[in-house]
């Protein structure tokens, strides 16, 4: 009997060759084939990144899908998955199916699908097509197109960049893209715009095991980007996306690591002052300088479950501007229902070109405007057998801090005066993440220490 098939966060991932395999994904085929078919067919939108074996595994599910009488296009890659997501759009395609394990290590592999909108799939989707997966499935092959649209992305992009703004940045902008599927897009934009900006890349060989690293851009995979901002300063900086490109990490002069939280307060910042308009969303682990910022600034905050669909859901009701997670994911509604990296990167650059403050100092005006201080970090614990999260819903002291309430929207949030604490299993992976954000680094470290005994006990 074949293995049951669940969906995580997004889409379904696992092991290449344990439970990511050739068979699996011929099962994944008929299935998403068959929900397709069952809502009248179309075309799909098939997309991979620079894993192993990704390019084969995304020809053997075009063909797949073309031999059940779809019409396949297959993207002339490795690709972000913003790209793909871009492309389901512009070709109005039905759907679409990209091939990666996003920031995970890189013995996995998985498949993100897109709906017709290009955002991920919403729940009661996902949870059709889980339905239609069969025992076995046939290989079939059936004849499909391949497309190269790097070119009408750029065009895509630069519909929401201020080029000559952009033009003014007098410092190096270097990019990490971790070995990933966003090698090369920076400074490709920038050339097709005619920008002589200069882009330095950092481990841009497109490699399946990623260098070395898991994928994810945070500090403990970024110290070869960490020590070469080292010696730099003002206004240069660096970014580095995760393997698939949708989400992205920052790193200032002198190594200093800045995190998805400031990334995403930053922006709603800087695009708010532009005369965006709307309301921000965010995830369940996002900061609550974003909250803070809303409330001083006159915009609404509306607060999701992890995962990006659920985001994605609030951009298709309109009267949104910009929405983000703690990964480093931020999208914006008015290009994709999506995160893309790529966007965020270059509007980073821009809020630096355009205000004339490098990132710190414009994070500092987050700082003060909102009359908090942030810190902010996360351990990742390795999971034997699945946690039960129902012991944690009666909040305890920690770190001296008396709890005052607690907030179960996804995992269990801690809510103390000057902090919170999340305890949420990984959806993507085996591992129990804790979130801590306080007003000092030194409180930070002392609430993660203590909630990690509670969790190992």
């Amino acid at each position: 009997m074949s293995a049951s098939i669940r969906f995580g966060t997004e889409g379904f991932r696992g092991v290449i060759a344990r439970e990511f395999t050739f068979a699996t994904l011929h099962r994944l085929a008929e299935a998403y084939g068959r929900h397709l078919l069952e809502r009248g067919g179309g075309l799909v939108v098939v997309g991979h990144d620079t894993r192993f074996l990704a390019d084969a595994f995304a020809r053997a599910l075009s063909g797949h899908l073309a031999g059940m009488g779809l019409k396949v296009v297959l993207l002339k890659g490795p690709v972000p998955t913003p790209l793909l997501s871009f492309a389901v759009r512009h070709l109005k395609a039905a759907g679409g199916a990209m091939l990666t394990a996003s920031h995970n290590p890189p013995q996995y592999l998985g498949v993100k699908f897109k709906d017709a909108t290009g955002g991920p799939i919403a729940q009661e989707e996902a949870k059709a097509i889980e339905a239609l997966v069969p025992e076995e499935a046939r290989a079939l092959e059936g004849a499909y197109e391949t497309l190269d649209l790097r070119e009408a992305y750029f065009e895509a992009l630069k519909a929401h960049l201020d080029l000559k703004a952009l033009s003014a940045f007098s410092g190096v902008l270097y990019h990490d893209s971790m070995g990933g599927a966003g090698a090369g897009f920076l400074k490709g934009f920038l050339r097709h715009v005619g920008l002589e900006i200069p882009v330095r890349p950092i481990r841009e060989e497109p490699h399946p095991l990623f260098h070395g690293v898991n994928p994810e851009p945070i500090p403990k995979n970024l110290g070869v980007t960490l020590a070469v901002l080292g010696p730099e300063t003002p206004p240069s900086f660096a970014v580095a996306t995760d393997g698939d490109a949708d989400r992205v990490g920052v790193v200032l002069p002198g190594g200093v690591f800045f995190n998805p939280h400031q990334v995403l307060t930053t922006l709603a910042l800087y695009r708010f002052r532009k005369g965006h308009r709307g309301r921000a969303v965010k995830n369940f682990a996002v900061t609550w300088l974003l909250d803070r910022l809303g409330e001083r600034l006159g915009f609404g905050v509306t607060t999701t479950p992890v995962g990006f669909k659920w985001i994605k859901e609030e951009f298709l009701k309109g009267d949104c501007f910009i929405g983000g997670e703690e990964s480093g994911g931020v999208g914006y509604p008015e290009h994709l229902p999506e995160r893309d990296g790529i966007l965020t990167s270059l509007l980073l650059l821009e809020s630096v070109a355009a205000t004339g403050k490098d990132l710190a100092e414009q994070f500092g005006e987050v700082e003060a405007l909102t009359g908090l201080t942030h810190a902010y970090d996360r351990l990742d614990l390795p999971l034997k057998a699945p946690l039960d999260l129902t012991p944690f819903r009666e909040p305890r002291p920690l770190a001296g801090l008396t709890p005052k309430g607690v907030d179960t929207l996804d995992g269990v949030k801690w809510l103390y005066e000057e902090a919170w604490v999340l305890f949420r299993a990984s959806g993507t992976e085996p591992v129990v993440r804790i979130y801590v954000e306080a007003q000092s680094p030194e409180l930070v470290r002392a609430l993660l220490e203590e909630a990690r005994k509670l969790v190992e006990g």
